[in-house]
Protein backbone atom coordinates (compact mmCIF):
# COMPACT_ATOMS: atom_id res chain seq x y z
CA UNK A 1 0.00 0.00 0.00
CA UNK A 2 0.96 3.47 -0.85
CA UNK A 3 2.85 5.21 2.02
CA UNK A 4 0.36 8.43 1.87
CA UNK A 5 -2.59 6.09 1.85
CA UNK A 6 -1.21 3.95 4.85
CA UNK A 7 -0.56 6.92 6.71
CA UNK A 8 -4.30 8.51 6.29
CA UNK A 9 -5.96 5.01 7.24
CA UNK A 10 -3.78 4.44 10.34
CA UNK A 11 -4.55 8.05 11.28
CA UNK A 12 -8.27 7.40 11.31
CA UNK A 13 -7.46 4.37 13.09
CA UNK A 14 -6.10 6.09 16.05
CA UNK A 15 -8.70 8.79 15.82
CA UNK A 16 -11.32 6.30 16.34
CA UNK A 17 -9.74 4.60 19.53
CA UNK A 18 -9.13 8.38 21.19
CA UNK A 19 -12.92 9.16 20.33
CA UNK A 20 -14.12 6.02 22.00
CA UNK A 21 -11.42 6.07 24.74
CA UNK A 22 -10.78 9.97 24.68
CA UNK A 23 -7.95 10.83 27.56
CA UNK A 24 -6.48 9.81 31.06
CA UNK A 25 -5.19 6.16 30.26
CA UNK A 26 -2.04 5.08 29.93
CA UNK A 27 -0.24 3.82 26.63
CA UNK A 28 -0.54 0.75 26.92
CA UNK A 29 -4.30 0.35 27.25
CA UNK A 30 -3.86 2.57 24.06
CA UNK A 31 -1.67 0.25 22.28
CA UNK A 32 -4.08 -2.38 23.05
CA UNK A 33 -7.17 -0.34 21.60
CA UNK A 34 -5.48 0.62 18.63
CA UNK A 35 -4.14 -2.73 17.27
CA UNK A 36 -7.85 -4.18 18.04
CA UNK A 37 -8.90 -1.05 15.59
CA UNK A 38 -5.70 -1.71 13.01
CA UNK A 39 -6.15 -5.86 12.70
CA UNK A 40 -9.88 -4.73 12.23
CA UNK A 41 -9.12 -2.46 9.40
CA UNK A 42 -6.65 -5.83 8.06
CA UNK A 43 -3.35 -4.00 9.16
CA UNK A 44 -0.31 -6.41 9.30
CA UNK A 45 0.96 -4.83 12.88
CA UNK A 46 3.76 -6.26 15.50
CA UNK A 47 3.88 -4.42 18.87
CA UNK A 48 6.84 -4.42 21.11
CA UNK A 49 9.11 -6.26 18.81
CA UNK A 50 13.08 -6.18 19.27
CA UNK A 51 15.08 -4.25 16.38
CA UNK A 52 19.02 -4.63 17.11
CA UNK A 53 21.31 -1.49 17.33
CA UNK A 54 24.78 -1.70 15.82
CA UNK A 55 27.79 0.27 15.73
CA UNK A 56 30.67 -0.59 13.44
CA UNK A 57 28.71 -3.62 12.32
CA UNK A 58 28.32 -4.60 15.93
CA UNK A 59 25.45 -5.36 17.93
CA UNK A 60 25.53 -3.22 21.10
CA UNK A 61 22.29 -3.50 21.89
CA UNK A 62 18.57 -3.48 20.90
CA UNK A 63 15.32 -0.99 20.76
CA UNK A 64 11.43 -2.45 21.52
CA UNK A 65 9.47 -0.23 19.64
CA UNK A 66 5.61 -0.21 19.99
CA UNK A 67 3.56 -0.67 16.48
CA UNK A 68 4.74 -1.38 12.93
CA UNK A 69 2.31 -1.96 10.31
CA UNK A 70 3.08 -3.39 7.16
CA UNK A 71 6.52 -3.31 7.73
CA UNK A 72 6.65 -0.29 6.52
CA UNK A 73 4.87 2.51 9.06
CA UNK A 74 6.79 3.02 12.69
CA UNK A 75 4.20 3.99 15.50
CA UNK A 76 5.03 5.45 18.98
CA UNK A 77 2.72 5.99 21.26
CA UNK A 78 2.46 8.50 24.48
CA UNK A 79 0.02 8.89 27.10
CA UNK A 80 1.58 12.22 28.37
CA UNK A 81 0.99 15.79 28.98
CA UNK A 82 3.15 16.92 25.88
CA UNK A 83 5.69 15.45 24.05
CA UNK A 84 9.18 16.35 24.48
CA UNK A 85 12.41 16.31 21.80
CA UNK A 86 13.42 13.60 23.66
CA UNK A 87 10.50 11.58 22.05
CA UNK A 88 11.09 12.83 18.25
CA UNK A 89 14.63 11.74 18.80
CA UNK A 90 14.06 8.36 20.50
CA UNK A 91 11.55 8.03 17.44
CA UNK A 92 13.93 8.98 14.73
CA UNK A 93 16.29 6.25 17.05
CA UNK A 94 13.73 3.57 16.38
CA UNK A 95 13.45 4.20 12.43
CA UNK A 96 17.52 4.10 12.11
CA UNK A 97 17.80 0.93 13.95
CA UNK A 98 14.89 -0.26 11.39
CA UNK A 99 16.10 1.38 8.77
CA UNK A 100 13.09 3.13 7.76
CA UNK A 101 12.14 6.80 6.90
CA UNK A 102 8.06 7.47 8.54
CA UNK A 103 6.70 7.08 12.24
CA UNK A 104 3.65 8.48 13.42
CA UNK A 105 4.34 9.92 16.93
CA UNK A 106 0.82 9.91 18.77
CA UNK A 107 0.00 11.06 22.13
CA UNK A 108 -3.37 10.01 23.85
CA UNK A 109 -2.95 12.49 26.64
CA UNK A 110 -4.21 14.95 24.74
CA UNK A 111 -7.42 16.32 23.49
CA UNK A 112 -7.22 16.73 20.57
CA UNK A 113 -5.07 13.92 20.01
CA UNK A 114 -1.73 15.04 19.16
CA UNK A 115 -0.83 13.58 16.06
CA UNK A 116 3.21 14.51 14.82
CA UNK A 117 4.98 12.69 11.23
CA UNK A 118 8.57 12.05 12.46
CA UNK A 119 10.97 11.33 9.59
CA UNK A 120 14.25 9.88 9.09
CA UNK A 121 16.54 11.35 6.58
CA UNK A 122 19.62 8.91 6.26
CA UNK A 123 21.34 11.62 4.28
CA UNK A 124 21.32 13.45 6.79
CA UNK A 125 22.86 11.52 10.14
Amino acid sequence: MELEKLTERVIGCAIQVHRQLGPGFIESIYEKALIIELQNCNFEVQSQEECHVYYDGIQVGTHRYDLLIEGQLLLELKAISSLHDIDFARTRSYLKALDLNHALLLNFATMPLTIKRVIYDNNFK
